[in-house]
């Protein structure tokens, strides 16, 4: 959804507004990327395409890496409502020009306003399904799925206050949670197992979020979500300027190897568990009869870093692994060839 920051024309990853249930991100999905073959280079075959912005940013789908169209790409849509949780505790620094009281009235206003939106939605289908006449409402339409518990709401937060937050609403609100970010998680992974809310971990590479923790904290959170017994995958940090580094993930398993996390767990958490957590185990994530054939064949370990993938299947199709890098260092590799510099 986002190609060059720096480029508007190519950033398409929100709409405008608080509240856009109907948004779906499979539209906005660009075939044509550059992204899509680096990433797939590195042995990522599927993704997650997520909205940004607002309160409520939309759905999700997941998608193929290699098609011709966003159609075609589209593995499942949509995967799930996409929450952004508001801070729970006033941010105090230089660059704030709210004061602490402001901004916990704002945060006061948009919980209550997000628990108002799900109250409308519940009227207005129970309004449609009476018999009565209704006016139509594509952004209430949207909200079918989650609020029956058929599709799960992915609610990113990270702070323990805003997940406690979160998982206190999700539970009054009988909604289907997954947890997305999960920095805190695991300080509160008992009540996590207990309420069986999965948590898509994006912290792997990241900096230690308070100044008194080990700069290792964020390396050890998938091994102790493990250790904890709760549902887990770990995927690439998400922001407008990440898309690009997406190719890392299979770096961000072996860190977490690194830090506690067991080798086979580490593995999984890139392929099995998020096929599981997305609802499409069935078909992907492990190599069993009856499944696509969506596989990677490499060189060695698939989380070393030295490691090549030399070949890819997606839905038993084979794919190309050349890319933008692939392609200068072949341009680069003749020109010192025809300078004499290598052989």
């Amino acid at each position: 959804l986002s190609e060059i920051n720096a480029v508007r024309a190519t950033r398409d990853y929100r709409e405008v507004g608080t509240f856009t249930p109907e948004v779906r991100a499979e539209v906005a999905y660009n075939p044509d990327s550059e992204l899509l073959p680096v990433t797939r280079a590195n042995g990522v075959a599927l993704a997650q395409s997520v909205p940004q912005g607002g309160l409520i940013s939309g759905t999700s789908a997941l998608m193929s890496l290699d098609g011709w169209t966003w159609e075609n790409m589209t593995e499942k849509s949509p995967v799930g409502l996409h929450i952004r949780w508001p801070q729970m505790k006033a941010i105090e620094r230089i660059w704030m020009r709210q004061s602490a009281e402001d901004q916990l009235k704002d945060r006061d206003e948009q919980l209550e306003n997000l628990r108002k939106f799900f109250a409308d939605a519940r009227a207005y289908h129970q309004l449609k399904s009476s018999g009565q006449p209704f006016e139509s409402s594509t952004r209430l339409e949207a909200m079918a799925p989650f609020i029956t518990g058929e599709a799960p709401v992915f609610i990113h937060a990270d702070d323990i206050r805003q997940i406690q937050a979160a998982m206190d609403w999700a539970k009054t609100e009988q909604l289907q949670m997954i947890l997305v970010g999960g920095y805190d998680a695991w300080r509160i992974a008992d009540e996590l197992k207990v309420q069986d809310i999965p948590v898509i971990y994006h912290n792997v590479h990241s900096l230690p979020d308070r100044r008194w923790e080990g700069y290792d904290t964020p390396f050890t959170g998938p091994a102790k979500l493990h250790a904890a017994g709760v549902r887990f995958c770990i995927a690439p940090a998400e922001g407008v300027s990440d898309p690009g580094h997406s190719r890392n993930l299979p770096y961000e398993a072996a860190t977490a190897a690194a830090y506690g996390l067991p080798k086979d767990e580490a593995l999984k958490s890139v392929t099995l568990y998020p096929a599981q957590i997305f609802g499409i185990a069935e078909r992907v994530g492990s190599l069993e009869v009856g499944k696509d054939a969506t596989l990677i064949v490499t060189t060695g370990d698939p989380l070393e870093i030295t490691t090549q993938v030399e070949h890819m299947f997606i839905a038993g199709r084979h794919v190309d692994l050349s890319s933008r890098h692939t392609q200068l260092y072949e341009k680069y590799l003749q020109k010192y060839r025809q300078l004499g510099e290598i052989e």
